[in-house]
C-alpha cells in the first residue's frame, strides 16, 4: 500500500496523469487593487452619531481595465471555465473568442490565454478553473495597455510595459464574487436585559462586534437603538458614539438586521410610540483566523491579562488590521505595525499582514505620508522589515519594492538643510498621544524612524536585486545614524534630547527616541545602560500613558533584562483595566483618573476606544521576552529560546511560525522545548551546568549555556535557576 501511494505521487508530480487532479483555482486580480478597494469599502462604514465620518487622507482606487495572461503547455486539450467580475475579452496565442464565453476550449501544445478585464465600480477579477489552467497568484497582469501582435505573429512587450504577480485573497468559490466578500457571522444573545422607558437595555457580557437583530418589529414610527463600550454610554441618548435612527412601517412582526455593524457591550433600544418589538440579539462578525500562539503562567491575573489581550487583538483582526472597533475602524499604519508585532505570536496570518500594508500603501504618485502623518510612513517600512524577519517571503517583498522606492524618493524630497526631516505643510508628526510633547523642529524620533527605514530599503533593494539602491539606501542609513548622535546626544543628560529647533538641542528628554534606540540596538551597552536609568526608570521624565507607547517602552526594558519589573508594570497597568471591569484593553489608560473619566477622550465623554488593538501589546511581549522565542534568520531557518521566568514559578506556551510551532515550557528547574521548525539555540542561565538527554550543552560564558534545537525532537533540560 505505501509503495503505491509513494508511486501515485511520483505520477501526480512527473505531470503524466496531473490532469486526473484537478488543481484549485481562486480569484485574481492586478496585485493590491481588491486590497484598496475593500479598505475602502471597510473605512468608509464609519459613522458618528449617524453621520458618516470620511478618513483624513487621499483614497486610491483600483484600476479599471485589466490584462491577465499565463502560458501554459497541454498534453491534451483541455475544457476552461471562465467566471468573470467585469466587461472582458479572452485571447488564445493572441487571437479573441468571440462574445462572452463562460468556457473555452484550449487545444494541446504551449498557448497563452489572455483576459482582459474592465469594471469601473468593482476590481476587475477572474476564476478561471481547468483541470490544470487554473488562475493563481503565477499569472501575470498588468493595467496598461500596449500589447500587440508582432509580424511574427508572437506576443511583444516592445514598450517597457511591466507585468506583475495576480494578486488573491485566496477566494476559492466561483460562485462568490470578490465584491460580495464578506467576513462570516454567528448569532449570540445577550445575557440579561432591563426595561428602560419604552424599551430595553441589553447586556451581551463583554466587547462584541456585529450587526443588532431586533425581533418580532412591527408598528409605524420611530426606532432608536444606542450603542455603549459601557452601560453609562448607552445609556446616553445624547453623548453616545454611535447610534441607529429608523423609520419603521410595519404592518405584521417582521426581524430586521441593522445595515451597519457596531461595536458595543450594551445596547439602548427605545421604540417610539406605536412600535414595539419582542426582543435584541446580534449577528456577531469575526475574523476566521486560527488562534495558534498560547501563553499560560503560576499567575492568575496575567493569565487573565493575556486572554483578555488575545480577544481584543481578534476583534480588531478584520478583512485588516484595524485600531479600534467602536470609532474609527480605520488602517492606521502606527496601530497596523503592532498588530502585525502580536500577529507573529497568536495567529501568524501572512496574508492579512500583506493585505494591510497593500492597502496602506495605495498607489502613485505619493502625495502625502501615510494617513498623512509622518512617523507612520516609516511604521510602514518596518512592518516589511518585520514581514520579511518572521515569514522568509522575499516574492512579497520583491513584489511591494517599487512602492517602497517612491514613499521612500517622497521622503528624501522633503529633508531640510540640515539632511533632516522636520514639520512642512500637509504633515502631522504624532509619536503619542500626550500633553505638552513638542512637535517642533527637527524630533530625534523621527529621525530614528528614519533611519530604520533606510536600513529596511537597503535590506529589500538586495532582495528585489537592486545592488545600486542597496548601496545608496545603506550608505544614507549610516550617515543619518551617525548625524543623530552627533546632532542628538548629550552627554551631560546621558540621553538623546527630544529636539533641535534652530540648529540647537532643546533641554527637553523624552522616552521615545530613546527607547527606541534600545531595541534598534544603535546604542553602545554603556549608552543603553545609561538610558535606562536616566531616561525608562526616571519618574522625572514624563510618563507614558497610551498602551500604544507602553508597547515601545517596556520592550525596551525587556531588551535591557528587566523582565521582573516589566511584569509588575504589566500586572499595574493592564491589570488596572481588568480591576475596573475592562473585558477587552483600552486606546489609553491612566491610573489617576477615576470614574467615568476613564470613558473621556477627544473632549468627548465617551471619546475612548475601550477596544483598541494597540492595547493588546503582553501578547508580543510574553511570547518575544519571556517565553523568549524569536527569529535570527528569515522564515524562523534558526531561531533562538531564551526563557525568562521574570519572578513567575513557571511559563509555558507556544509560538507560531510559518511551518509549524515552537513549544515552550519554564519553571525554574526545567526547561522542555520542542520545535517543528529551523534549527533553534535554547539560551540558559544556570549556576550549574544545565543537563539534557541526546544533546551537547555548550557553556558561552561563565552561567550562560547553550542547546541547538533541532526540528521533531523534544528536549527536556535540568538545569539551576
Amino acid at each position: 500500500m505505501k509503495t503505491l501511494k509513494k508511486l501515485m505521487l511520483l505520477i501526480i508530480f512527473s505531470g503524466s496523469v496531473v490532469q486526473l487532479f484537478a488543481q484549485k483555482a481562486s480569484w485574481i486580480w492586478y496585485p493590491g487593487d481588491f486590497d484598496i478597494y475593500m479598505s475602502n469599502v471597510m473605512q468608509n462604514r464609519r459613522t458618528e452619531r449617524g453621520s458618516f465620518f470620511p478618513v483624513f487622507w487621499k483614497m486610491d482606487s483600483h484600476y479599471v481595465l485589466v490584462d491577465f495572461h499565463k502560458e501554459f503547455n497541454l498534453t491534451q486539450p483541455e475544457e476552461v471555465k471562465l467566471i468573470v467580475e467585469g466587461t472582458y475579452n479572452v485571447k488564445i496565442d493572441g487571437q479573441a473568442i468571440p462574445g462572452f464565453p463562460k468556457s473555452i476550449q484550449i487545444p494541446a501544445g504551449k498557448h497563452k490565454l489572455s483576459l482582459k478585464v474592465y469594471n469601473q465600480a468593482h476590481v476587475p477579477a477572474i476564476f478561471v478553473q481547468g483541470k490544470t489552467v487554473v488562475s493563481d497568484e503565477t499569472w501575470l497582469t498588468t493595467f496598461e495597455d500596449k500589447e500587440w501582435i508582432d509580424a511574427s505573429g508572437k506576443t511583444s512587450d516592445k514598450s517597457g510595459t511591466t507585468f506583475v504577480s495576480a494578486g488573491s485573497w485566496n477566494l476559492n468559490d466561483p460562485n462568490q464574487l470578490p465584491s460580495q466578500f464578506k467576513l462570516p457571522v454567528v448569532a449570540q444573545s445577550a445575557v440579561k436585559s432591563e426595561k428602560i422607558n419604552n424599551g430595553a437595555i441589553s447586556d451581551f457580557g463583554k466587547e462584541t462586534f456585529g450587526f443588532i437583530k431586533v425581533h418580532g418589529l412591527k408598528g409605524k414610527g420611530s426606532l432608536n437603538i444606542y450603542y455603549g463600550e459601557s452601560k453609562e454610554e448607552a445609556l446616553s441618548t445624547e453623548k453616545c458614539e454611535t447610534l441607529d435612527h429608523l423609520d419603521i412601517d410595519l404592518a405584521q412582526k417582521k426581524d430586521s438586521i441593522m445595515p451597519l455593524s457596531k461595536a458595543f457591550r450594551y445596547v439602548n433600544f427605545q421604540p417610539g410610540n406605536g412600535v414595539s418589538a419582542d426582543s435584541v440579539s446580534m449577528l456577531y462578525e469575526y475574523a476566521p483566523v486560527t488562534e495558534r500562539g498560547s501563553f499560560k503562567s503560576s499567575d492568575a491575573e496575567l493569565n487573565k491579562i493575556y486572554d483578555v489581550a488575545k480577544y481584543t487583538f481578534h476583534l480588531n483582526t478584520r478583512e485588516f488590521f484595524i485600531d479600534g472597533i467602536k470609532r474609527d475602524r480605520w488602517v492606521w499604519s502606527g496601530d497596523a505595525y503592532q498588530s502585525y508585532l502580536m500577529n507573529y505570536y497568536s495567529f501568524f496570518d501572512a496574508p492579512t499582514v500583506k493585505r494591510t500594508l497593500l492597502a496602506q500603501r495605495g498607489k502613485d504618485p505619493v502625495t502625502a505620508h501615510i494617513n498623512t502623518i509622518m512617523d507612520y510612513s516609516f511604521y510602514w517600512f518596518l512592518g516589511i522589515y518585520d514581514y520579511y524577519k518572521f515569514t522568509g517571503d522575499q516574492k512579497f517583498v520583491q513584489d511591494i519594492y517599487p512602492r517602497m522606492q517612491s514613499l521612500m524618493t517622497y521622503i528624501d524630497g522633503r529633508k531640510n538643510k540640515n539632511g533632516l526631516l522636520e514639520w512642512m505643510p500637509g504633515d502631522w508628526i504624532f509619536i503619542d498621544w500626550a500633553d505638552k510633547l513638542s512637535k517642533d523642529g527637527e524630533v530625534s524620533f523621527e529621525q530614528l524612524l528614519y533611519a530604520r527605514s533606510l536600513e529596511t530599503m537597503a535590506l529589500c533593494a538586495k532582495l528585489g536585486n537592486d545592488a545600486e539602491g542597496a548601496l545608496k539606501y545603506d550608505q544614507q542609513a549610516k550617515e543619518l545614524k551617525a548625524k543623530i548622535f552627533e546632532l542628538y546626544w548629550n552627554q551631560q543628560k546621558n540621553a538623546l534630547v527630544h529636539s533641535r529647533i534652530n540648529d540647537k538641542q532643546t533641554d527637553n528628554v523624552t522616552r521615545y527616541a530613546n527607547m527606541f534606540g534600545i531595541f534598534f540596538d544603535y546604542f553602545s551597552l554603556e549608552q543603553k545602560l545609561a538610558v535606562k536609568e536616566n531616561v525608562l526608570l526616571n519618574d522625572k521624565v514624563a510618563k507614558i500613558t497610551t498602551p500604544y507607547m507602553r508597547f515601545y517602552e517596556l520592550e525596551a526594558l525587556c531588551a535591557m533584562g528587566e523582565q521582573p519589573y516589566v511584569l509588575k508594570e504589566m500586572k499595574n497597568y493592564w491589570g488596572g483595566m481588568l480591576k475596573l471591569g475592562a473585558t477587552s484593553f483600552w486606546e489609553e489608560y491612566n491610573l489617576d483618573k477615576i470614574g467615568t473619566e476613564h470613558l473621556a477622550m477627544y473632549g468627548r465623554p465617551f471619546g475612548k476606544s475601550l477596544c483598541h488593538a494597540w492595547g493588546a501589546s503582553p501578547i508580543y511581549l510574553l511570547g518575544k521576552y519571556y517565553l523568549g522565542v524569536q527569529p535570527t534568520t528569515p522564515g524562523y531557518e534558526t531561531y533562538t529560546i531564551e526563557p525568562n521566568l521574570g519572578g513567575l514559578a513557571w511559563i509555558e506556551g507556544k509560538v507560531p511560525t510559518a511551518n509549524g510551532d515552537i513549544a515552550v515550557y519554564c519553571s525554574k528547574k526545567e526547561i522542555r522545548v520542542s520545535s517543528a521548525t529551523g534549527i533553534g539555540k535554547l539560551r540558559i542561565k544556570s549556576k550549574s551546568k544545565p543537563v539534557v538527554k541526546g544533546a551537547e550543552v555548550k557553556e558561552l560564558s561563565k552561567g550562560v549555556f547553550e542547546v541547538m534545537i533541532e526540528k521533531g525532537r523534544e528536549y527536556e533540560v535540568k538545569y539551576s535557576l
